[in-house]
């Protein structure tokens, strides 16, 4: 097992690790900071959670540490504006006594605060790629000096149609310098664009495309009028951790936020139609207790990294293998175990059984009879096996299988 000490980081880097109580590297840390700080351009594919921004923050701050300050040489560019905070934020404390400037750059707030902070000097700016070129077009920003490109959760950039804004942005660029790519898929069109931006970078990738081994996926099955029912029975049993409840819609997102409220549950929405001063209240409410629920959609709640989230529940059924993927690595991160659930409908059909393909013998089935449709009743021969039993308040049945 490496050591945080095995790759000779500065000391500075080294006391503010272990402030921060990092000792041990995890695996996406331990296989890129070797190449990553010998400047060698990367490709890191390993799901959220798995401890990418040390990843590539530790390489960057070290290689930063010599050279002018107050020049951005460091460019992050990342899919939202929560990823691009929490991003600057750990940059700041792996960056501890070193004089480095760290700014988060993204839309939706005032640009004036921002344009000024750039006049001041930075070092290293994370950013949403539409407000950065933003600041390219008015000429406030100058990325001839950039060292160092990292481009963070890239299969979600692609997904949200920031790649022709990544192309203009690399075109600002010096030819020579080092890049650093994370991701949890490898769509073709980032393959496509590596090949063109990176010099001959090395691939690491840890684990599959499948969900992270800490945590636990189980299968509700209920009828759609029963599925709100359901999940405050839920709700009413978890005694600990905070919950992120994935829902379809911004409607729907709103609408069950209000009615597990009005349930008595600290419940609050996440989504595309709430101003960014409503979301950032969101966000901090959850993140410091004030709510113990997050009902959020897919789009808004990109880049969230929340920590002590012990479950996540699909009120609706993503659309996708890989979007599942995304939602439930808000749990089971890094040291923590988490629990996936997900309500399935009939109309649900063709994605349950790819996530089932997907998931394998880590999903089980949990066939509560107040809520289950008839086609759920009675698993289907030579399909389950029988699975650990879920505790269910008193008065009620449950049947558990794999």
């Amino acid at each position: 097992m490496s050591h945080f000490k095995d790759f000779q980081l500065n000391s500075v880097f080294q006391k503010n690790l272990e402030r921060l109580g990092f000792v041990t590297p995890t695996p996406i840390q331990a296989q890129a900071l070797p190449d990553a700080l010998q400047g060698r351009d990367l490709i890191g594919l390993a799901q959220t959670g798995t401890g990418k921004t040390a990843a590539f923050g530790l390489p960057l701050l070290q290689k930063l540490l010599k050279g002018p300050r107050g020049t951005l040489r460091g460019l992050i560019l990342a899919p939202t504006r929560e990823l691009a905070e929490q991003t600057r934020t750990i940059l700041e404390q792996l960056g501890r006594n070193t004089r480095l400037r760290v700014i988060s750059l993204y839309g939706g707030v005032g640009i004036q605060p921002q344009i000024a902070a750039l006049r001041r000097g930075v070092d290293i700016a994370v950013c949403c790629p539409g407000r950065l070129l933003d600041h390219v077009d008015r000429g406030t920003v100058d990325l001839r000096s950039v060292e160092v490109l990292v481009l963070d959760e890239a299969d979600r950039m692609f997904d949200m149609g920031f790649l022709p804004d990544i192309r203009k942005i690399v075109e600002h660029l010096p030819v020579q310098r080092q890049t650093l790519l994370f991701s949890a898929t490898m769509p073709s069109a980032m393959r496509t664009l590596g090949k063109t931006i990176m010099r001959e970078p090395r691939t690491i990738q840890v684990g599959a495309t499948a969900p992270v081994e800490s945590i636990t996926h189980t299968f509700y099955p209920v009828g759609p009028s029963r599925k709100g029912a359901l999940l405050k029975d839920i709700l009413g049993r978890l005694d600990r951790g905070r919950v992120i409840v994935f829902t379809r819609t911004k409607h729907r997102s709103t609408s069950l936020a209000k009615q597990l409220a009005n349930a008595g549950h600290r419940a609050v929405a996440l989504n595309g139609d709430m101003t960014q001063g409503k979301r950032q209240r969101a966000l901090d409410g959850f993140h410091r207790g004030r709510y113990r629920v997050l009902v959020a959609t897919d789009v808004a709640a990109r880049g969230i990294d929340v920590s002590k989230v012990s479950h996540v529940i699909n009120f609706d059924v993503p659309d996708t293998v890989d979007a599942y993927i995304h939602r439930v690595g808000r749990t089971g991160r890094v040291c923590e175990t988490g629990e996936a659930y997900t309500f399935v409908c009939a109309e649900d059909r063709f994605m349950e059984s790819a996530l089932k393909r997907t998931l394998g013998k880590h999903l089980s089935y949990c066939i509560l009879e107040d809520y289950c449709p008839p086609r759920h009743q009675k698993p289907a021969a030579g399909h389950f096996r029988p699975a650990r039993r879920t505790r269910r308040p008193s008065g009620r049945t449950a049947r558990a299988w794999n």
